[in-house]
């Protein structure tokens, strides 16, 4: 089928066991997807989340943190249980991973920009976000990206 990668039999690597391009968009989408359900439900465990007792539901007042490091509160936990379960679900085809990687990794980069300009103790800051969001939303942007393109282009006949 065209645009499928399909290695020559024999030997142990992934690729020799008949992963096709298409088969690692699906997987991609549905492994990020679940990573984003994880980090969802840890961001309501104490303990995992420092400063739980001061858990908002939305705003930089937020002052629970994910692993002692990233702002949350409870609508950022839910965003990130929202775009695992979207992840998830649109890891059931290859158009639909494709979009979920490469349609949220831009979102990640505009929430990265959108973290770099704002002010972290204002209003605007709603979810809540701190720097270290700010940066991890560049790679998960980046990452997001290059999964959604890489896994998707036609191969390279040698």
């Amino acid at each position: 089928m065209a645009g499928e990668f399909h290695a020559p039999t024999g030997g142990s690597t992934e690729a020799n066991r008949g992963w096709s391009r298409p088969a690692l968009v699906r997987i991609s989408a549905a492994t990020v997807g679940a990573v984003f359900l994880l980090i969802g439900v840890l961001g309501f465990i104490p303990g995992v989340t420092t400063g739980y007792d001061r858990l908002g539901f939305a705003g930089h007042a937020s002052g629970a943190e994910l692993f002692g490091v990233f702002q949350v509160s409870v609508l950022h936990n839910l965003v990130h249980l929202a775009f695992g379960l979207a992840g998830i679900a649109l890891a059931r085809t290859i158009a639909g991973s494709r979009g979920f990687l490469v349609g949220g990794g831009a979102v990640y980069l505009l929430l990265w920009l959108y973290g770099l300009v704002i002010g972290h103790e204002t209003g605007a800051n709603f979810l809540p976000l701190n720097r270290a969001d700010d940066w991890l939303h560049f790679g998960l942007g980046l990452g997001m990206v290059g999964l959604g393109l890489l896994t998707t282009r036609a191969p390279v006949d040698r």
